[in-house]
């Protein structure tokens, strides 16, 4: 595997940072000055984060429990303290692995308001950590499937909202989902902690045992995957309205659960044609 990487864009407006799966879009807003050193503080901290997480890997990609009190790395701590939040479904930290990094660095970055950013985004494969100083807003893209560039809509984050992450999850992204969801996104507190309820909610949007439904064991795909033989969604054939909209309803009422107990802000659950929302939020549609 290769070492850190980073690059900007020709205008400085944007820093790529990539090691191995990681792979970072970022964006400040500020003087040049301060963006500059901002992005100086996301790349020191960046280059070791990597081998961090290998470091710690095995106890990462099993199932959440008291042993990962013996965690120590920063991140590990971000994805176990995000997990955590869900006591009662089968997590692993790994589940909130991009969230967390890109939080990480977010948070390297912006170090409070006196330091002159207006706001920041860092990007983590479709996993977004924002920092918005006062009177700032952030605009989210909202996609039916996460491997087409496609949109729904938008959603506006303002300053004042209890919003710093947002996540996206679903059979089509880069993670196996034991579901059957197109795309969960999820806006919370953090983005490690938005990563785990998609996640979890792209599980929920179900139809356990329907014909049309094709599993396979998840070690199957991916021999060091933290799923083991827990059966992960391959293809969905052809479905009645009556049953995407009792898949979805199954989704709805897990973001629910997650909403009334705090751990999520909103969410918007996408099946087939059908898209349902939950919590307060400023959607619009694409013109």
């Amino acid at each position: 595997m290769s070492g850190a990487v980073a690059a900007t864009t020709p205008d400085g407006s944007r820093l790529h940072l990539n090691h191995g799966p990681i792979d970072l879009i970022i964006e400040a807003t500020g003087t040049t000055e301060v963006v500059a050193a901002a992005y100086d503080r996301a790349w020191v901290r960046f280059q070791p984060l990597l081998d961090e997480l290998v470091e710690e890997l095995p106890l990462l990609r099993r199932p959440f429990g008291d042993e990962h009190a013996a965690l120590r790395g920063t991140v590990a701590l971000r994805m176990a303290a995000a997990v955590a939040r869900f006591p009662d479904r089968f997590v692993t930290p790994m589940a909130a692995v991009a969230g967390a990094v890109a939080d990480e660095i977010a948070d390297a970055m912006w170090m409070g308001e006196d330091r002159g950013l207006r706001r920041c985004a860092v990007n983590d494969g479709g996993d977004i950590a924002v920092r918005l100083g006062a009177g700032e807003t952030f605009v989210v893209g909202l996609v039916p499937l996460p491997d087409r560039p496609a949109l729904i809509g938008t959603a506006t984050v303002l300053s004042e909202d209890p919003v710093r992450g947002i996540a996206t999850s679903g059979r089509h992204g880069r993670s196996f989902s034991r579901g059957m969801a197109d795309a969960v996104t999820v806006l919370a507190a953090d983005a490690a902690t938005a990563d785990a309820a998609a996640t979890l909610i792209a599980n929920a949007v179900d139809l356990p045992g329907h014909p049309a439904i094709a599993r396979t064991p998840a070690r199957e795909l991916d021999p060091d995957t933290d799923l083991g033989d827990r059966l992960v969604t391959v293809e969905v054939g052809e479905l009645t309205p009556q049953e995407i909209d009792d898949a979805l309803a199954a989704g709805l009422a897990e973001a629910d659960r997650m909403r009334a107990a705090e751990a999520i802000h909103a969410a918007v659950l996408c099946l087939g044609t059908l898209v349902l929302t939950v919590g307060p939020l400023r959607a619009a549609p694409v013109p």
